[in-house]
């Protein structure tokens, strides 16, 4: 998946080759190294399902993660996705590029047929894109209060209880999402 807008790329992550580039976003958008960290062990896992960079000139500006979660619904296991991390360097923030990154993660969730996507962040931010506190109450989850959130992404969206629980990096971590 390659995306140009004009003013920057968005492209599919190559943990491989962009691994460093993209741990100096989050090094330079956040203090410390705890989602830099996060990015490696959701990687290490085996718990990516995406992972999305904006580039502008060769260089990494931006990232998006999303990673697979154990979720079920009404008893039922749904195929859901965590939101977490995502950083843009501090000098293009506010250039939409955080944006564009989570709208292209929802594309490309939808088109693995993942049901709904929960996030851990300021709802000032995060509502934007969908996400609502509401939606996530019925899921029981240790993260559970105002600053979970989640947003269906097919039709089906079923009522009722159930848990979410996001990758064990999360819980290893803090729960720095």
């Amino acid at each position: 998946m390659t995306c140009p807008t004009g003013l920057f790329t968005l492209r599919t992550a190559t943990m491989t080759t962009d691994a460093d580039a993209i741990a100096a976003v989050y090094r330079a958008a956040f203090p410390g190294n705890d989602e830099a960290r996060l990015v490696a062990a959701l990687v290490a896992d085996g718990d990516m399902r995406i992972s999305l960079v904006a580039e502008k000139a060769g260089g990494i500006i931006g990232h998006v993660m999303f990673s697979g979660m154990a979720v079920v619904a009404d008893g039922v296991p749904v195929t859901a996705a965590g939101l977490a991390p995502v950083a843009v360097v501090p000098d293009r923030q506010g250039d939409g590029i955080g944006s564009a990154l989570i709208r292209a993660g929802f594309e490309a969730l939808a088109a693995q047929a993942v049901s709904i996507v929960f996030v851990l962040g300021d709802p000032r931010y995060y509502q934007r894109f969908g996400f609502d506190a509401g939606v996530a109450a019925g899921f029981a989850s240790p993260y559970a209060g105002p600053y979970l959130m989640a947003r269906w992404l097919c039709d089906a969206r079923l009522i009722g209880e159930g848990s979410a629980a996001y990758a064990p990096a999360f819980a290893r971590m803090g729960a720095t999402a």
